[in-house]
């Protein structure tokens, strides 16, 4: 179905069967009960001032189904009847005879007089040939089956009553399970409850009916809780288990796992008339490791039929376990399906196999599948998703460290701040009232930031509960506006935070973002655009995605069309909006957490926009080859951008003119990335391209690898960044205060960039050589000295005041002072192993040794053995033991690398030789 059509199937089926209703009189002696709708396509029909549903209307299959919340309705409301009669028939349908219950004939004289055929029957299994059929919720139990199958193959329901009453002589039983009506009902998402509805004068609304108050829970879940906690004291995730955190956002979803802090790593929910439960990793389905746990779970999957479990082969749940089983696929007779994450083969079969009554126990994490998968929605287009999202639970890329967590103690609350309907609720309650929001909810309001985020990210727009959703936040945007964040106004209470947030996720989830823009950024200037810009592409990436530039930027909220080559459409290309890609996690915000959009390329013609504007950019995908494919811009503002070789001295004199606040510099083998104010007046691109091509060839030679990079390095620079005041990665992340001297080579060569090359050195480090933590913030720092005396002719002591040779001898006094503890060992400290190595053996010695490890391809995973192979290695490559010097420093050298160095000359007059 395509998005228009999802867009408006409720708003057109709510105006037909409302048609011609001006108000609804629910006044009198008979009392509905409250309905609960759940799913993606149950939509209310009349809301009351409580929030409390009372008529709704839904779809399951191919057929439609009108509930009311009690059977006096089917008479009070006759033209009501109608409509929903004329609408379940459905078009061009207007000779199928409605069957109607004997129960509630006297709707059958009504419908006469409408003119519609009506057959009067005593059960629905009497019924031949009709398309609608009218009953109450009471006796359809017997039926119940024969219904759905009816509803599914494109029939239409019409049930009316209310369960209170029969709630209130049978306390003990599960309402929204065993309640006639619900048999049928809950199938399409729509619940009969045993909470009784406030009855007044509702008015009919030309749109559907909305209200934040009906973002609640459908059910306390003590009950359930106790029968799947039954014998169970704790969670055991250890074991290098590190799972995904679950979204619990279905009405009829529930947390039964949390961290300390009331992350769910498990949760369950009740879909139609099954249930299902979701664990963020797979591991546990394979182990004893929570085997009480998988027990209760699979008999309150079961809801007591003894049925046939069913348990993908690959899980191989362990037969000692007790439990009875059999190794199958996915199969409609099951009782109980388990499996895990990643098929989705069967999403819409599982999803009618668990409304219909089935048990699906599932389990898996999305973390790493978010990471292997640039650019892909993990709420849309991961497997494990498609199927839970529509039953209220989804599966996050934030992940939960692996632990042993306490099972919580079942117990009645009215306020669960573990689910995200019931924190949004109270905020958006206390919004509309215009009430502050209390301190001792900011716990809540972090954890509500982050989860709306989330949830606004899986673009249901089929679905009437994640539009109702995104109508409340977008309200609340356009009420409360959104923080105007920069420098000069950071944000750093939690309401902003999640202001800033939730205006963010609406605009990009909105159906009509332009309407929206000028609630959310107040001042967007109007720079000169330039149309039809086409761009080519010669790409040939390696095992990593690339970026590749357009010099091409996009206002805020400023849309474009871009033409692109067949030959990489749903190839893994994405296009990018914007630079800077940290997320940032600070407490005090300068920007926005995310200020970068990515679609993934699906079509030869694509729109892109993104809310706070950026440069465009091509991503390709690893291990991809174009040549000379050209991609259509079809409106953009120039951006400066110089390429060495490329761009000429008198070119850049007009580019550098160009409006977008954002310029690029492409050198050799690195592009610097900077705001366009910074650059407007540098006269000599040329000396930055020859400062910036020279380090970055000193780089490689230290490295052994080409100086032409088979990726081009990165570097950006930021207003805030994600973490330090540099950090490594692709791209290499600055602040702004710092990008001025990217572009000064005169003061590269007299004061140094230090921390610049350190973070380039970081891209360089491999694990083989590398003994973390201990290393981590050490061997980088080989190459800003490198670079610094070997490149930039600055010797070591001028390019880091740590470098002093007086500072250097303390580094090393502390540290034997200390016991030579290597837990010590680190930053500083271990960089003084290497230099010490460097004063004796010279930069050459490490350029073999690096040479040499480019042909080991097998090397230990621990800390100990890699230190012995380097220092077996490196002894190899100088010709001498240095086995006594790497133990004066507390390597751990065992026996068998001394007994392999024994050959070679000791090094007998090392540095630490008057420490031992």
């Amino acid at each position: 179905m395509s998005t228009q059509t999802t867009k408006s199937y409720h708003e057109g089926a709510y105006l037909s069967l409302m048609k011609g209703l001006k108000e609804l009189d629910l006044n009198g002696p008979c009392v509905p009960c409250d309905l609960l709708l759940n799913g993606d396509h149950a939509f209310p029909l009349a809301i009351n001032s409580q929030g409390q549903v009372l008529m709704a209307a839904s779809r399951y299959g191919r057929g439609s189904i009108v509930v009311l919340g009690h059977e006096s309705y089917l008479t009070a409301f006759p033209a009501l009847v109608e409509n929903a009669v004329t609408w379940l028939r459905g078009e061009g349908s207007h000779d199928l005879t409605v069957g109607v219950n004997n129960k509630v004939t006297a709707v059958a004289d009504n419908l006469i007089k409408s003119g519609l055929k009506v057959k009067a029957v005593g059960s629905f299994s009497d019924s031949r040939e009709v398309g609608v059929y009218v009953t109450d919720a009471y006796g359809v139990e017997a039926d119940a089956k024969d219904l759905v199958a009816f509803l599914k193959a494109g029939g239409g329901v019409l049930i009316a009553g209310q369960a209170w009453h029969w709630a209130s002589t049978k306390p003990k039983e599960n309402t929204l399970l065993h309640f006639p009506g619900n048999k049928v009902s809950a199938v399409a998402g729509i619940y009969f409850t045993a909470h009784r509805g406030k009855v007044e004068i509702l008015p009919v609304y030309p749109q559907i009916p909305s209200s934040w108050m009906t973002l609640r829970d459908g059910k306390d879940f003590k009950d359930d809780l106790e029968i799947l906690l039954q014998g169970v004291s704790e969670f055991d995730l250890t074991g290098g288990i590190i799972a995904s955190e679950a979204l619990i956002h279905g009405p009829l979803a529930f947390p039964i796992g949390t961290t300390e802090d009331g992350r769910a790593f498990l949760a369950g929910s009740y879909y139609g008339r099954g249930r299902v439960v979701v664990i963020t990793h797979e591991y546990p389905l394979k182990t004893e490791k929570l085997l009480p746990f998988l027990k209760n779970a699979i008999d309150w999957l079961d809801q007591g039929r003894k049925g046939v479990v069913g348990v993908e082969p690959n899980l191989k749940l362990l037969s000692k376990s007790g439990l009875k089983y059999e190794e199958a696929a996915f199969r409609k007779d099951l009782s109980v399906f388990v499996c895990q994450v990643w098929k989705d083969d069967h999403v819409e079969e599982m999803q009618d196999f668990v409304a219909e009554g089935g048990g699906l126990l599932i389990g898996g994490h999305v973390w790493n599948w978010a990471y292997k998968n640039f650019g892909l929605n993990p709420f849309t287009d991961f497997s494990g998703n498609k199927i839970l999202n529509r039953m209220g639970l989804s599966v996050m890329p934030a992940q939960i460290a692996e632990g042993s967590y306490k099972v919580p103690v079942p117990t009645e609350t009215e306020e669960d701040n573990n689910h995200f309907r019931h924190v949004l609720s109270r905020f958006a309650g206390r919004v509309t009232k215009g009430e502050e929001l209390p301190t001792h909810e900011e716990k809540q309001l972090k954890k509500l930031e982050m989860e709306c985020t989330n949830f606004l990210m899986m673009k249901a727009y089929g679905s009437h509960s994640y539009k109702h959703v995104l109508s409340i936040l977008t309200d609340i945007s356009k009420k409360l506006g959104m923080p105007q964040v920069s420098v000069k106004n950071p944000v750093k209470n939690l309401k902003d935070h999640l202001l800033l947030s939730v205006g963010t996720g609406v605009y990009k989830a909105s159906l009509d973002p332009d309407a929206l823009l000028p609630y959310l950024i107040k001042d967007i200037p109007v720079l000169p655009v330039v149309k039809d810009q086409r761009i080519r592409i010669t790409v040939n990436t390696a095992d990593e995605n690339e970026w590749i530039s357009t010099a091409l930027y996009l206002s805020p909220g400023m849309k474009t069309e871009m033409i692109l080559p067949a030959n990489i459409v749903n190839k893994n290309w994405t296009i990018q909006i914007g630079c800077q890609t940290d997320y940032l996690e600070h407490d005090e915000l300068k920007r926005a957490r995310s200020v970068h959009e990515r679609f993934p390329v699906t079509a030869e013609k694509m729109q892109v926009w993104s809310l706070w504007g950026g440069l465009i950019y091509l991503v390709a995908p690893p291990n991809t080859k174009v040549e000379g494919a050209e991609v259509v811009v079809l409106m953009a503002v120039s951006a400066p951008y110089y390429k060495s070789g490329v761009t000429t001295a008198d070119d850049w004199l007009l580019l550098r003119k160009a409006p977008a606040p954002w310029a690029e510099f492409e050198f050799d083998n690195i592009i610097l990335t900077v705001p366009s104010d910074i650059v407007r007046k540098l006269e000599r691109p040329d000396e930055v391209a020859a400062l910036w091509n020279d380090i970055m060839k000193g780089i490689a030679d230290l490295a052994v690898i080409p100086h032409k990079f088979s990726r081009k390095e990165r570097m950006v620079a930021d207003e805030q960044i994600s973490v330090g005041w540099m950090h490594a990665g692709y791209p290499v992340m600055i602040h702004t205060k710092s990008a001025a001297e990217l572009f000064e080579p005169d003061d590269a060569r007299t004061a140094g960039l230090w921390g610049e090359v350190h973070e380039l050195g970081h891209n360089q480090q491999r694990s083989c050589t590398e003994f973390r933590p201990h290393t981590t913030q050490a061997t980088c720092n080989l190459w800003s000295v490198y670079v610094h005396e070997e490149v930039l002719g600055l010797k070591r002591e001028k390019a880091h005041p740590r470098m002093i040779l007086t500072n250097r001898k303390n580094t090393v006094d502390k540290y034997v002072k200390g016991g030579k503890n290597l837990s010590d060992w680190n930053v500083w400290t271990a960089l003084e192993t290497y230099l010490q190595l460097q004063g004796i053996f010279g930069w050459d010695a490490f350029k073999k040794v690096f040479a040499a490890y480019h042909k080991i391809n097998n090397y230990p995973s621990d800390n100990s053995g890699k230190m012995n192979l380097y220092a077996e290695t490196f002894s190899q490559t100088v010709g001498m033991n240095l086995s006594a010097f790497f133990k004066s420093w507390g390597w751990p050298i065992d026996r068998a690398t001394e007994e392999k160095l024994t050959p070679l000359p000791p090094w007998s007059d090392h540095p630490m030789l008057k420490y031992d």
